[in-house]
């Protein structure tokens, strides 16, 4: 329904004659096969070294190279969105993604495997954005707790059970049917959106800037590829090709973001900053991000190293953290309609710091129950942080800066992703190595295993701090009032 601001329906969901469960359907099955594609792949990478013979940095591309094309794309789905309508978006970029799946699947190379990945993910970062824009339109804030807490079930459910789904399936199929698999639910959520998706929002067709489209690639992309080379192992902070990536990330970043406050119709409106629980919400959306990735890369490192668990041992103790994380997103999202962000962040941001105390006392005799445990309360605090803080901070921007604040939250994962692996694998990697050339026989399986564990250590202690400014962040929140539709035209 283009122009529906003009309605005498505020929102769509008010609207009698507006069926919002086939857009809901189309929606969120798109983006679950998408999202369930992210991690569908890592478990293996192994297997594709074997396959198509080359060494682990050329295999990591399969995810560094996903990275870099979303950390690119999703800044300039703001401008997206206000050029093609729901249904053109939704259609073309779930069609973008089905081909490239197709690609991959029939892949003779790795080339062309890689190729089919770096077009999935054209498909999978313009599609977040589309998703939360159009639910910003369609719900009124007072409803959109429990909506973007199904969102959440989603964005962690997908993930959370693609490593098991992945095993299976590569162990007895093929890896080629990771992709097959896929292709005939993402037609089927084409046809679906063909036949009862509706459009939403207003078509505005803003002039494109080129000169910020190159600013932006260069800016967020640089940064993706830095921080994604230095948490390789081989190469550090100081290496070049981090520094110099890193570097030119930042600076084109700076440029961009002085360029957008002077344009009239900018690519990424970056005033939203201006909207102080947005502001917060984006912030301890990159603290909880930061605290995830400390526990998902670190933890299983640790059970394997110092505790002497199995992969999959390791994979299944993290499993039931990751699946309440999924499946309590949309109870957070009814809680945080029902009583504020309030009553929801501050005791979470509370156990959050607390489990990362606990887990930077770990040792080689920490008994397994307590890592499931500490996992759970991780992941139980987080799922009662992200959606609650992102939809408190979205419900203050009037509508006409729905795109560029989803825009720039869906933009900062991947960068938060990269940023945070290369981070936590530094600190654990400096303190093992430091620890080791002191010890008398740093070869030796004790050395390396205390070497392991006071490098866990310090990672979580690092992310104690993180999650401390977090804690201390949310007792600034409180329940977020849209703008008054009449300064919808301010700036």
């Amino acid at each position: 329904m283009e122009g529906n601001e003009s309605n005498e329906y505020e929102f769509l969901a008010d609207d009698p004659d507006f069926s919002v469960k086939p857009v809901m359907f189309s929606l969120i099955i798109g983006a679950f096969f998408a999202i369930l594609n992210e991690t569908l792949l890592n478990i293996a990478l192994t297997s594709l070294m074997e396959v198509f013979t080359i060494d682990r940095p050329t295999v990591q591309w399969m995810v560094t190279g996903f990275m870099l094309i979303m950390g690119i794309l999703i800044p300039v789905s703001a401008f997206m969105l206000q050029t093609f309508t729901t249904r053109q978006m939704f259609i073309g970029t779930m069609t973008v993604f089905t081909i490239g799946t197709l690609i991959c699947a029939l892949a003779p190379t790795f080339a062309v495997l890689l190729t089919g990945r770096l077009i999935q993910a054209i498909g999978t970062g313009l599609l977040i954005p589309i998703i939360f824009n159009t639910f910003l339109l369609i719900f009124p804030p007072e409803r959109r707790g429990a909506i973007m807490g199904m969102i959440g079930l989603v964005i962690m459910f997908a993930p959370a059970i693609g490593p098991t789904l992945s095993g299976i399936i590569v162990e007895h199929l093929g890896w080629r049917y990771l992709f097959i698999t896929v292709i005939p639910f993402a037609l089927f959520s084409i046809l679906f959106a063909y036949k009862y998706l509706r459009n939403v929002g207003e078509v505005t067709k803003p002039k494109a800037d080129i000169l910020s489209i190159i600013l932006s690639t260069i800016g967020f992309g640089g940064i993706v590829l830095g921080f994604s080379f230095a948490g390789e192992g081989e190469a550090g902070f100081m290496e070049p090709q981090v520094y110099s990536f890193i570097v030119a990330g930042a600076a084109s970043l700076i440029v961009f973001t002085l360029r957008q406050l002077k344009l009239d119709e900018p690519l990424l409106d970056v005033r939203v900053f201006k909207y102080p629980m947005y502001s917060i919400a984006l912030f301890m959306f990159l603290i909880v991000m930061m605290s995830m990735f400390s526990s998902e890369i670190i933890l299983p490192m640790f059970m394997q190293g110092p505790l002497g668990l199995t992969a999959a041992a390791a994979g299944l103790i993290l499993l039931p953290g990751a699946l309440l994380n999924g499946l309590m997103s949309p109870v957070m999202g009814k809680l945080f309609d029902k009583f504020g962000p309030r009553k929801l962040i501050i005791p979470a941001a509370a156990v959050l710091t607390a489990t990362m105390f606990s887990l930077s006392q770990v040792s080689e005799h920490t008994p397994v129950y307590v890592i499931i445990i500490s996992y759970i309360l991780l992941m139980l605090s987080v799922s009662a942080i992200m959606m609650p803080a992102q939809t408190n901070g979205l419900n203050q921007l009037p509508k006409r800066l729905y795109p560029h604040g989803t825009a720039i939250m869906n933009t900062l994962q991947p960068v938060a992703g990269a940023i945070g692996v290369s981070v936590f694998i530094s600190i654990l990697t400096t303190r093992e190595e430091s620890a080791l050339n002191q010890m008398a026989d740093p070869g030796s399986e004790q050395a390396v295993t205390q070497a392991m564990v006071l490098g866990v250590e310090l990672v979580y202690f690092v992310a104690f701090a993180v999650a401390l400014a977090g804690f201390v962040l949310s007792l600034f929140v409180k329940r977020a009032r849209p703008v008054d539709l009449s300064n919808e035209t301010t700036s």
